[in-house]
């Protein structure tokens, strides 16, 4: 057994010489009647980065909002560095030590970064002698610790990867010494990914300790010491990383083995599904967002899209589906004239024709979360004649598909008329992900479809994606996971500053090269 033993089963009492910087003991926490931490024992050393890894729905999300001071445990303790804490709020988490980089970054787009460092720490007349020293203090953790941003520079002026460095700085500014990531890399280049972790191995060579939380089990593998299991509430297993392998690791999380799909059958037949000719996008400051986007995808195509966030992928995606009306260009769909700028349409009437969507940020735009699951199930179908009796909503029909949809899709918990905002991301991308596949659309839009989700539910995504193909149905993939490219993509376009600037074959190109593509560097 390579289990870390810690008095006996598990991670127990704190018996060593040196306490750990972070250690739980017998957390729990229930949300009525879903039970999320059931008496979860962990330890985090000192200097140390430690994963933790899970299913959707596993606890993960919640054990750290208790650690961050969000959520409020029923039962159980947290120490750090072997001082008994209870936080009422994140800032009790702060003041003892403990700093977290969400995976939406909490960023006020419009002030500069020193602004956005030191904010909530300030104000009135105290503030601009505080931005000064304030200024030297942040330069000097900047080059101490690699994170080299310009202070003055406006957050919507830089890139995903500043960003990440920005909301890493806040918390070592306020001098955090465990510092939490939630799915750091979701939308940073390959470079960028090896840069983070760079950063992380200095924080810890300094003596800080990170909690990185992904679904990445590559990451794991290369930037942990040691990693931590959850599944269905419970701590399950924790293991020396170097001890372990993402196989076992994938089967500790979903309790059984995990293979994930490959796109075995490469190529497309001639009919052409969806055909973009010279489309082009202006925003309303009249900045380009498309820029002369041509292309074609085939029935039984994968055509995926790569590219760093913010650099046209979005607009591509919402522009066929009829969301943003183009500028100039035109966008056929098997032949007939879908839209153009001539042409506007709405994203019903897009649908109606064939073209499912599930867009790259579902909590934003794929969901309306103040609205049960169940009734989510069905938006944009249901005036569908299988979900109307006599004129009515037949509430008995949508909830028998949307207890079909959890089944299959394995959305948890299985509670369909719970409100959609109140389901795990993960679970909010498989219920958006189960409303567009089931219903058998011609092309399929898909924008980040296993972003934030465990590898058994990426594993089921990829199959119903490849089943999609195998069809004859043509697909459109935008995605930040370049692996989730090459394994899939019969083809791959690469997108910089709202254009197309190459396209690859898997099989013949590295991440690495497509890496560089997405950075603007031409190969």
């Amino acid at each position: 057994m390579n289990e870390l033993v810690q008095n006996g089963a598990g991670q127990g009492t704190n018996s060593s010489a040196t306490a750990p910087a972070l250690f739980l003991k017998g957390i729990d926490k229930s949300f009525g009647a879903v039970h999320a931490n059931q008496g979860i024992d962990l330890r985090v050393e000192p200097a140390s980065i430690h994963g933790i890894v899970g299913e959707n729905g596993a606890g993960k999300s919640t054990l750290m909002r208790i650690v961050f001071g969000f959520y409020k445990p029923d039962a159980g303790s947290v120490e750090v560095n072997g001082t008994a804490q209870y936080f009422k709020t994140p800032k009790d988490a702060m003041h003892a030590g403990i700093g977290m980089v969400h995976q939406h970054f909490m960023l006020v787009e419009n002030f500069t970064v020193l602004e956005n460092v030191v904010l909530g720490l300030g104000s009135g007349v105290a503030l601009k002698p505080q931005l000064n020293e304030a200024r030297a203090k942040l330069v000097e953790i900047e080059k101490r610790y690699g994170l080299e941003v310009d202070p003055d520079a406006l957050i919507e002026d830089l890139s995903v990867g500043e960003r990440q460095r920005v909301e890493i700085l806040k918390a070592l500014y306020r001098d955090a010494q465990i510092l939490i990531l939630d799915e750091p890399t979701g939308v940073l280049t390959p470079q960028e990914a090896d840069r983070l972790f760079e950063i992380l191995a200095t924080l810890k060579a300094q003596g800080r300790s990170v909690l990185l939380i992904t679904h990445k089990l590559k990451e794991i593998m290369a930037a942990t010491d040691q990693v931590s299991i959850m599944r269905q509430g419970q701590m399950v297993a924790h293991r020396v990383t170097k001890d372990t392998s993402r196989e076992e690791l994938a089967e500790l999380m979903v309790g059984k083995k995990v293979a994930l799909p490959q796109n075995e059958d490469k190529g497309a037949k001639d009919d052409i599904i969806l055909s973009l000719s010279h489309v082009e996008m202006t925003d309303e400051s009249g900045v380009g967002r498309l820029k002369d986007i041509s292309l074609d995808i085939h029935a039984g195509e994968i055509l995926g899209v790569a590219g760093v966030a913010g650099n046209g992928q979005s607009e591509l995606l919402e522009a066929i589906a009829g969301m943003r009306p183009v500028s100039a260009g035109r966008i056929d769909l098997k032949g007939q004239l879908l839209l153009s700028a001539d042409k506007p349409s709405d994203p019903l009437k897009v649908r109606h024709q064939g073209v499912g969507h599930v867009p790259e940020d579902c909590q934003k735009i794929g969901l309306v979360k103040p609205m049960r699951a169940d009734e989510n199930i069905i938006l944009g179908f249901h005036k569908d004649a299988e979900f109307k009796n006599k004129g009515l909503l037949d509430l008995k029909a949508i909830g028998q598909a949307a207890k079909d949809y959890f089944e299959h899709y394995d959305v948890r918990p299985r509670i369909t008329d719970q409100l959609a905002g109140d389901f795990s991301g993960g679970n909010q991308q498989k219920i958006a992900m189960a409303r567009e596949v089931e219903h058998d659309p011609d092309l399929l839009l898909v924008g980040q479809p296993t972003r934030g989700v465990d590898i058994g539910a990426v594993a089921f995504i990829h199959s119903r994606l490849l089943d999609l193909k195998k069809r004859g149905k043509a697909l459109l993939l935008v995605s930040a996971d370049l692996d989730e490219l090459l394994a899939l993509s019969d083809r791959i376009l690469v997108m910089c500053d709202g254009a197309i600037v190459g396209e690859a074959i898997p099989g013949q190109v590295s991440e690495q090269d497509l890496g560089l593509m997405m950075a603007g560097v031409a190969q």
